[in-house]
């Protein structure tokens, strides 16, 4: 292949430009797909079809607002014995507010001891975190925050 050979049609402006449109569309994307409230029940309900979901048990703890969404600390505490016949399966987050609705999933056992998980998080914009827990028994909790990410101290 000779030196400095391009594709036919393709000159360096072309090049150039498709480019640079091809990073404007990949720093755009993430603000342009967010999340709604739906989309979230959406993805519980691919899960658990219509099962009940009982408010209760679950505690999510962040806090009321975040001056940085890049970092945002979770932690999310199950009310549970967590013995070998009654213990969290599975704890699924979901956010409103970010381009996919699902945040993360943690699974659990009795050896455990504490259905409890701490992260941090990324948020796009203002929104609610909502958190399912699924026991042994086939018993499902939800519990629900709302975190407000500012951006530069001026609200979001």
């Amino acid at each position: 292949m000779q030196q400095g050979a391009r594709p036919a049609g393709a000159t360096r402006r072309r090049v150039l430009v498709a480019g640079a449109l091809g990073g404007m569309v990949a720093a755009l994307a993430p603000r342009l797909a967010i999340a709604k409230p739906e989309d979230v029940a959406a993805a519980i309900k691919k899960l658990y079809g219509e099962k009940a979901i009982a408010p209760g048990k679950v505690k999510i703890e962040m806090p009321q607002i975040a001056e940085n969404g890049n970092v945002v600390p979770m932690t999310i505490t199950v009310d549970s014995p967590m013995s070998d016949d009654d213990y969290v399966k599975a704890l699924h987050v979901f956010a409103e507010g970010n381009p996919l609705p699902t945040v993360a999933t943690f699974y659990f056992t009795p050896a455990c001891g504490k259905a409890i998980c701490s992260t941090r998080i990324r948020m796009a914009s203002t929104q609610n975190i909502v958190a399912v827990a699924e026991t042994s028994k086939g018993e499902l909790f939800t519990g629900k925050a709302e975190v407000k990410v500012t951006i530069g101290g001026c609200g979001g």
